[in-house]
């Protein structure tokens, strides 16, 4: 065994050992990324919902949400498109940009549901999500198959959705809103599994697959965020 091989052996122990040690960094900084954008969401639509004349402009002026909706989605876009040339700060500070234009958003909700009912629901869809990521954790089959066919239905519920605007169709409603929920408990498992591939794969927990654990905790805050709009229009209890 000469010194050019002993070398080679041992920077392959190294790399499998940084592989190792970065699936449970990853997947941690994952999890927290998204606890903190949820609190986030949380927070900044409870305090601008007491804010009265933050509200009594977002009534009178109600095409104003239209303007958060865009940025949203605008943040969602450039964030991922942009993941690979932005800094890890760059890409925190805009995820955590979207999780407070969402709280702004999600403030009406306080206007529309009883406190209890919002309480409820939120701690039933942490139920749900906590299981169903569980699921997509520990499950050996792949899900990459369902992941596929609930991403085609969600794209048919929106357009679902978009149509029932100007049909007014509660029958529609209510079925678009339980397939809801189960297309995002679906995406959950799936997402989560996709998530532990990926970081299982990863060669360390530097700075660049950090900027990919923050792009998977904004998938799953989507997809806990989603889960819990559709079950709060089932289980909420309207003022």
């Amino acid at each position: 065994m000469d010194y050019e091989e002993i070398n080679y052996r041992s920077y392959s122990r190294e790399r499998e050992l940084e592989a190792s040690v970065a699936f449970p960094v990853l997947m941690r900084k994952t999890y927290l990324w998204m606890a903190m954008a949820l609190a986030i969401t949380g927070l900044t639509s409870y305090v601008v919902a007491t804010n009265a004349t933050f509200m009594g402009l977002m009534f009178q002026y109600p095409k104003a949400i239209w303007v958060f909706f865009i940025a949203e989605i605008a943040l969602v876009i450039g964030l991922t498109a942009a993941i690979k040339k932005i800094s890890l700060s760059v890409a925190t500070l805009m995820f955590i940009a979207y999780a407070v234009l969402n709280g702004v958003t999600f403030s009406t909700l306080f206007y529309v549901y009883t406190m209890g009912s919002l309480a409820s629901t939120f701690f039933v869809t942490a139920g749900t999500f906590g299981a169903m990521s569980a699921v997509g954790f520990v499950i050996k089959k792949d899900l990459s198959a369902m992941g596929h066919i609930l991403i085609m239905a969600l794209i048919g519920i929106i357009i679902a959705t978009m149509v029932n605007i100007f049909l007014g169709s509660q029958g529609l409603d209510m079925i678009i809103t339980y397939l809801g929920v189960l297309i995002f408990v679906g995406l959950t498992a799936y997402d989560t599994q996709k998530i532990k591939k990926m970081f299982m794969m990863a060669p360390d927990a530097g700075v660049h697959m950090q900027k990919y654990a923050v792009l998977a905790a904004l998938t799953l805050y989507l997809d806990f965020i989603n889960l819990f709009l559709y079950m709060l229009k089932l289980f909420g209890n309207r003022k």
